[in-house]
């Protein structure tokens, strides 16, 4: 796999629950969110390793672009910005695409995630991934 240009796509359709009280998507929704897709960019990479999972280490350098409206899709886009021992740094972006709409940057901000593996006592411990950037 050739993480450097490895593009992982996930997507969302943002629902009246998901709004805040101006009826724009919610920070913390849009967040959780970007955590689910760079989750799925981990889970990738991670295809054939020890590891059982990544958490999430660190989430750094949110911006929010633009506002989403309910009925948008939320398009997230995740990308390998660079890989550690057990780290990986993933920047995601996510783009609002309405019926009516060009798609536009909505948000766009770096994870850190970790691969972990459960020991025998149930519990977890930080592993290699054995992965590098080509």
């Amino acid at each position: 796999m050739n993480e450097k240009n490895l593009i992982v796509t996930y997507s969302q359709l943002v629902m009246p629950q998901d709004a805040n009280v101006i009826g724009t998507l919610f920070g913390g929704q849009m967040i959780s969110w970007m955590d689910i897709a760079a989750s799925k960019a981990a889970h990738r990479l991670l295809k054939g390793t020890v590891a059982d999972a990544a958490v999430t280490r660190a989430i750094d350098a949110t911006e929010f672009k633009a506002p989403v409206h309910v009925g948008e899709w939320v398009n997230f886009e995740s990308t390998f910005v660079s890989l550690g021992i057990s780290s990986m740094v993933i920047l995601v972006k996510a783009y609002a695409e309405g019926r009516h709409d060009e798609r536009r940057l909505a948000c766009i901000s770096e994870f850190t995630m970790v691969a972990i593996r459960r020991k025998k006592d149930g519990t977890y411990e930080k592993v290699s991934h054995g992965k590098q950037i080509v």
